[in-house]
């Protein structure tokens, strides 16, 4: 065993990292192991990004994303003061670990016991949970799903004895991933108003889902909802995300955030896209609708393709095992994402490409199926 060097914190030596799906080196693959949109951003988007490769660059951007914050205020029906502009969804949700929850060691040993040190979270759901949690040196209260990844009802919660109504920060992917599933809104709001801690909805797939829950972060007054630019509309490589809610939790969120912490060309490209959303409405039809196709097709073929409501599926395979389909699909040049935990390690997630992907996709599991004929 390696000898630690000092240098380092204990606790950095004993974390393990977010694993992000495989970023290819070679072209040509198939990629669905991350749920990128399959639609390029729009020409409005491209066109403003352009135009800004001039001599701002050599500038600072605007620190609070001042007018980015003021369109997405019009289009939630909110203040601008109820929104905070993060480098993706993902930093306002280190943001939030780093506001509301107290690191375990200042407290106790024990920090079970501690829910002001509690980051809490259903299981399975977003594997950064639990590396948020462990960065900041804080308790992890995962608590499972159902086994077809319900959310269990507020009731059974508070009969199970093992959910915290008083924890610090409360995480809800919804929908969800990896499962795909959606919450209807009146079960999160009944949770949200049991819960005594903070909570944030993560709704970075909702575009693709029946309904969202906004109206709850401008509702209670310890409720975000964290949303992304990534996933629905196309902007992946600029990072750009944001959260909405009570004036008092996006200020304390704005104290800890980096001074500039979202790009001068990100902040263009995000309020260009607001100017164009008909295109992305458009696509996100195209995207459910091929969702629908390849998880009927896929069923024929003897998968168990989960209900969705985001912009993949999780499919349980026929025959091979998960590791050899994950395998033999990279062999034909697809990429799907597979996770070895427990309740979902039976299961693939494929992300939703286009039309011509997805049937690529059908035909090479027609083929591998093919291969255990004589």
């Amino acid at each position: 065993m390696a000898k630690r060097n000092p240098l380092i914190r204990p606790l950095v030596h004993a974390l393990h990292a977010y694993v992000p799906g495989e970023q290819p080196k070679i072209k040509g693959l198939i990629k669905l192991n991350t749920n990128e949109n399959p639609y390029p951003p729009s020409p409005k988007v491209l066109a403003a990004v352009r135009a800004a490769v001039d001599g701002r660059l050599r500038l600072y951007p605007n620190p609070t994303a001042e007018k980015l914050r003021a369109r997405l205020a019009k289009l939630h029906g909110c203040r601008p003061e109820n929104l905070l502009i993060g480098n993706g969804s993902d930093e306002v949700l280190a943001l939030a670990v780093r506001a509301f929850v107290e690191p375990n060691s200042t407290l106790n040993p024990q920090p079970s016991k501690l829910p002001k040190a509690t980051v809490q979270y259903f299981t399975p759901s977003y594997s950064l949970y639990p590396v948020l949690a462990d960065i900041h040196g804080a308790a992890k209260n995962a608590v499972p799903l159902n086994p077809d990844f319900s959310m269990p009802p507020v009731a059974e919660l508070k009969c199970g004895g093992q959910w915290q109504f008083n924890a610090a920060l409360t995480l809800v992917t919804t929908p969800n991933a990896p499962s795909g599933r959606g919450y209807p809104t009146t079960e999160l709001e009944k949770l949200c108003r049991a819960q005594k801690g903070v909570v944030v909805l993560d709704e970075a797939y909702v575009d693709f889902a029946s309904e969202n829950a906004l109206k709850l972060a401008l509702k209670f007054p310890h409720v975000l909802v964290a949303r992304t630019f990534s996933k629905a509309y196309s902007l992946c490589f600029q990072r750009v995300g944001y959260c909405v809610g009570p004036a008092e939790l996006i200020a304390a969120l704005d104290k800890i955030r980096d001074s500039y912490n979202v790009n001068g060309l990100g902040q263009i490209a995000a309020e260009a896209t607001l100017d164009d959303l008909k295109y992305y409405r458009a696509n996100f039809k195209k995207i459910v609708a091929t969702r629908e196709w390849l998880a009927r097709e896929l069923t024929k073929l003897g998968f168990r393709a989960l209900p969705s409501q985001t912009n993949f599926i999780l499919a349980r395979p026929p025959v091979f095992t998960t590791p050899d389909w994950l395998q033999k699909l990279r062999d034909r040049r697809i990429l799907v994402r597979w996770f070895s935990a427990p309740a979902v390690r039976d299961y693939l997630r494929i992300t939703i490409g286009t039309p011509a992907e997805a049937a690529a996709l059908v035909r090479a599991a027609k083929e591998i199926l093919d291969t255990r004929k004589p």
